[in-house]
């Protein structure tokens, strides 16, 4: 498990039924399948009611999360099996800069009846660093090919 200020990471846990892989489901109040547009880069978001659990089931993307006026940019993977827990209060967004959309599981737990601002986009308030973005799926990448998933 790792966290990125306010974001958790935990790895996934699986077994093996013969050719067959099965992972750990998440508990949840809703679930929902979120799809990310191939080059998206999108506006910060902020939930006060709830938590997102987001798994990657197809394709590469960053999350962002800004705290203190810094943005952390955290790699994720359908190579990478692994749930990422926002918890209500952290600045996050998503930039998707392959050709492909991707697809991914969101487990939401709710902590108290949602709010429409809870799903109203912030504007960023300076640039995300694109090259950081990239580096940080560069590594993602590199850390696969070494076997370190987490």
């Amino acid at each position: 498990m790792s966290k990125y200020r306010g974001i958790e990471i935990r790895k996934l846990e699986s077994s093996k039924g013969g050719m067959v892989e099965f992972f750990t489901a998440q508990a949840s109040d809703e679930t929902m399948l979120v799809q990310v547009p191939p080059n998206t880069i999108d506006d910060l978001f902020v939930h006060k009611t709830h938590t997102d659990q987001l798994l990657v089931v197809k394709g590469k993307f960053v999350i962002v999360s800004l705290l203190n006026k810094q943005y952390q940019y955290i790699p994720l993977s359908e190579d990478h099996p692994v749930i990422v827990v926002i918890p209500p209060g952290v600045l996050h967004g998503a930039i998707n800069l392959s050709s492909e959309p991707v697809v991914l599981v969101n487990a939401l737990l709710r902590h108290k009846p949602p709010i429409e601002r809870d799903y109203v986009p912030q504007k960023r308030p300076f640039s995300y660093d694109l090259e950081a973005a990239k580096a940080a799926l560069r590594n993602l990448e590199e850390r696969k090919q070494v076997g370190s998933l987490v």
